[in-house]
């Protein structure tokens, strides 16, 4: 009988990755604040882009613990995967994501 790790664990080692790609993509681009972001996004926040025009959103780093975000994620791995030069990229509509954000404030 195999052993599975929970869930829990993966999500939070694709949140970590996640969060490290996010970063050395700012590296890349030479933005200018030692946490390597551009200047434009606040401490606690990432960028994503959503939509066919990839509209960018800054999101608070908490929305990450959301099942709903979570679930967002999950198909950009599977769609695009990590390991690109685009940033964070999540295959949504962008009116759907917009609801989305409005349910979590």
């Amino acid at each position: 009988m195999a052993i599975r790790k929970s869930n829990k664990l993966s999500q939070k080692a694709v949140i970590k990755q996640i969060m490290k790609r996010c970063s050395s993509l700012a590296k890349k681009q030479g933005y200018g604040n030692e946490e390597g972001l551009p200047l434009d996004v606040p401490k606690g926040h990432f960028v994503v882009y959503v939509g066919e025009n990839r509209s960018r959103y800054i999101v608070p780093i908490a929305y990450l613990s959301r099942p709903e975000f979570q679930n967002l994620l999950q198909q950009a791995e599977e769609e695009f995967g990590f390991d690109h030069d685009m940033g964070l990229t999540v295959p949504c509509d962008e009116e759907v994501f917009q609801s989305l954000l409005l349910n979590f404030r």
